[in-house]
């Protein structure tokens, strides 16, 4: 019985070793969308400011980088 216990324990740990790791995964993906969604956000702003010549953000520049 001992045998077959340790098996279902070391089954257990596999199996969440392998859940930590995709969690792992798609949260490093998640971080770069979000970065890469930041970087297009500013961008969009940087130039809604220039088209508009308004300082939107209020930083105190008008389609500068802040």
């Amino acid at each position: 019985m001992g045998l077959f216990w340790n098996l279902i324990q070391q089954s257990q740990i596999s199996e969440h070793n392998s859940r930590a790791a995709s969690l792992e995964a798609r949260v490093a993906q998640l971080e770069h969308e979000l970065r890469k969604t930041q970087e297009l956000l500013i961008k969009t702003l940087q130039i809604l400011e220039e088209h508009s010549g308004k300082d939107l953000d209020g930083d105190g520049k008008i389609g500068g980088i802040n």
